[in-house]
């Protein structure tokens, strides 16, 4: 039996695929516009998670009190 030879390089995952078309597709601004979108998505996805934490420790505050 013969071994299989190993691949030296990576093979290249989806997401660099991705953004290989898209630096083909799209202006350096339009990267950039879209890159300060999903930024501001994930922000606030971060708010909403700690508007969700706050809520949840001050009712533990007020049944604590009560």
């Amino acid at each position: 039996m013969q071994a299989v030879p190993v691949r030296a390089t990576a093979i290249p995952s989806v997401t660099d695929a991705l953004r290989a078309v898209e630096s083909l597709l799209l202006s350096s601004g339009q990267r950039t516009a879209r890159q300060n979108a999903w930024t501001a998505v994930l922000e606030d996805r971060r708010r909403a998670k700690d508007r969700v934490e706050t809520a949840y420790v001050l009712e533990a505050v007020a049944d604590h009190r009560s």
